[in-house]
């Protein structure tokens, strides 16, 4: 499923975020940047000691930014970790907007024209999908309809089927209320 807002397209797929061949991929990580399972350790396994050993220099982010590091070994340029909120923990969906929102800055401020998001914060930090991906998605197409942006692409990239239908139903009621034409395939 695809949706262009002014210049950018947001596409939606299933696939693995490692495998992406854009300019930077979002690492949904945690406030000290260890990157241990999941997402992250994927990864990182992927991506070589150079992206845990950037982080460790960064040292930590509060949760809702975004900080950058290269990406080692992987097709991307660059990983943009991402630190999302743990369910349960508070002010969850403003934590994950800006996280998002800050990642769309950084990826700006950079030059980027392509990213590729996971749903952050829907793993072990147990937020559920459906209030991800319509957090995610309304801060993006927010983003790209307010902002002079360089940024051409962004990519949802969602691990299972369950999670795409999720997204996609999401983007559906978006673009509805918000007047933007769908394109599937």
């Amino acid at each position: 499923m695809k949706v262009k807002v002014k210049d950018t397209i947001i596409g939606l797929i299933q696939g693995d975020i490692t495998e992406m061949d854009v300019d930077a991929i979002v690492n949904p990580a945690n406030s000290r940047l260890v990157m241990g399972g999941g997402v992250a350790g994927a990864i990182r396994r992927k991506g070589g000691p150079s992206i845990q050993q950037e982080c460790d220099r960064i040292g930590g982010t509060p949760v809702g930014t975004a900080v950058i590091t290269g990406a080692g070994n992987l097709k991307a340029r660059y990983v943009i970790h991402a630190v999302g909120p743990r369910m349960g923990e508070g002010q969850e969906e403003t934590k994950l907007a800006n996280a998002t929102l800050n990642s769309l800055r950084l990826a700006d401020s950079k030059g980027l024209s392509s990213i590729a998001f996971p749903a952050i914060s829907t793993g072990i930090f147990g937020y559920p999908m459906d209030r991800c991906a319509s957090v995610m998605l309304k801060t993006t197409v927010d983003y790209l309809a307010k902002t002079a942006t360089g940024i051409k692409q962004v990519l949802f990239v969602l691990f299972d089927h369950q999670a795409l239908l999720t997204f996609e139903a999401r983007m559906s009621e978006l673009a509805r209320d918000l007047g933007l034409e769908v394109e599937q395939g």
